[in-house]
């Protein structure tokens, strides 16, 4: 069996002979033999946020993997499995071949120089001190990819919400544009009307683009790496986009338990700042060939990494943990929503409306897909503001917009 190990160093394997009688203790000590990490160093656990963890006193609080005789099958551990690792102390740690540049015999360019400034390190604190989804909008976001898409194929969308001066961002609704997913590609259609649509609601909402969502696909799960270099790529171009230092990416992923049965993940990172200054200064190669190592971005240039040089970087060292919370949100996300299978009409507010008849209007209109849907028939730069408006504030509609939305109901 093989069990994946991630720590602040990357995610690295271990093989487990014997995995239905092998203990924590076993484990720990085939971690000292194979990744040279001396036992008494360890603290291991299956969740996550060890990681994060940044005392002593943090440390000891994952107890999950404490009992040295409790075995990896009682911990529901299978092949592919991840689990965390904290350690005191450095160590070296194997990478991909190099060459030294400026050695003896070879002249230094003006290449070598600027590499030997770009320097790829990990880096340990997020600019976002966490992110905290909607129930609702995340619910509907991997219903449809767990429901309807079976994670067979990949999906994304734009998150949408605040970021205060601690740096916590909201995510309260997600835009998912046009797009064409498959089990290792995702390509987004970019409707620049639409967004114009997108941008306009959100403004009225008090809210703006915080941060990319993407789903990997059941196949990828049986892959060696976090991130894929297609996935850094395109995450790191989002990022850059942006230009919110706080701008998240979120993976959603099926994982198979050891009883067959499916679980639900979301994990959250930063795209670091080494990252996006390779990505902006055009230092990654941006062609991925059929025979390249998709855990491994590569480079135009040699860059600097522990003391090698080399063109190839573990795309774990591009990742910085963000912790995730979640929270009510103040919009609904009932309304169908737009660029999936079934293409979103009119019908479908006339039947959303009867169905909340009961409610004031701006509660039944408390919807982003919803507003996005009036937004093909109203005036992006006045009158979906200001619907959007009511809704942020959550006061009267107008009369002219009672009656506008009630025809289109009826139109149908």
């Amino acid at each position: 069996m093989m069990l994946r190990v991630r720590s602040r160093d990357g995610l690295e394997r271990v093989t487990v002979e014997n995995p239905q009688r092998t203990t924590v203790s076993e484990l720990k000590s085939l971690i000292q033999t194979q990744l040279r990490i001396p036992f008494q160093n360890q603290t291991i656990s299956t969740n996550q946020n060890l990681l994060l963890a940044k005392t002593q006193e943090e440390i000891a609080r994952f107890i999950d993997m404490a009992n040295p005789n409790t075995s990896l099958t009682a911990l529901n551990l299978a092949h592919g499995s991840i689990v965390y690792l904290a350690y005191d102390g450095e160590r070296t740690v194997s990478g991909p071949a190099f060459h030294p540049a400026g050695s003896f015999g070879r002249k230094m360019t003006m290449d070598d120089l600027i590499a030997k400034q770009m320097k790829v390190t990990r880096q340990e604190n997020p600019h976002c001190e966490l992110v905290s989804f909607d129930r609702d909008c995340a619910n509907a976001f991997q219903h449809y990819v767990n429901d309807t898409l079976a994670f067979a194929a990949k999906r994304g969308g734009f998150m949408y919400g605040t970021v205060s001066e601690e740096g916590k961002v909201e995510v309260d609704f997600i835009y998912e544009p046009p797009q064409q997913g498959t089990e290792e590609n995702l390509v987004f259609y970019r409707d620049p009307e639409e967004e114009k649509a997108v941008e306009a609601i959100a403004m009225g909402f008090g809210m703006r683009r915080v941060g990319y969502i993407f789903t990997q696909s059941v196949s990828q799960d049986k892959k060696d790496y976090t991130l894929s270099n297609r996935e850094v790529l395109q995450a790191a171009e989002f990022h850059a986009e942006s230009g919110l230092k706080e701008w998240v990416t979120a993976m959603v992923k099926l994982e198979v338990n050891e009883d067959g049965g499916a679980d639900v993940h979301f994990e959250a990172f930063q795209m670091s700042d080494i990252c996006i200054r390779l990505f902006k200064e055009g230092w990654f190669e941006t062609e991925i060939g059929e025979g390249d190592d998709p855990k491994l971005s590569k480079m135009k240039k040699d860059v600097v990494l522990g003391v090698k040089d080399t063109k190839e970087v573990d795309n774990d060292f591009f990742l910085v943990v963000v912790k995730i919370f979640d929270h009510q949100g103040p919009l609904s996300s009932s309304f169908p929503i737009e660029n999936r299978n079934t293409p979103v009409t009119l019908k479908a507010l006339k039947t959303h409306l009867d169905r909340v008849k009961n409610l004031p209007l701006v509660k039944r209109i408390s919807d982003f897909h919803l507003l996005l849907l009036l937004a093909r028939f109203l005036d992006v730069a006045n009158d979906v503001p200001a619907l959007a408006v009511c809704v942020h504030k959550q006061s009267p509609v107008p009369e002219g917009y009672q009656l506008l939305i009630e025809t289109m109901a009826n139109t149908c």
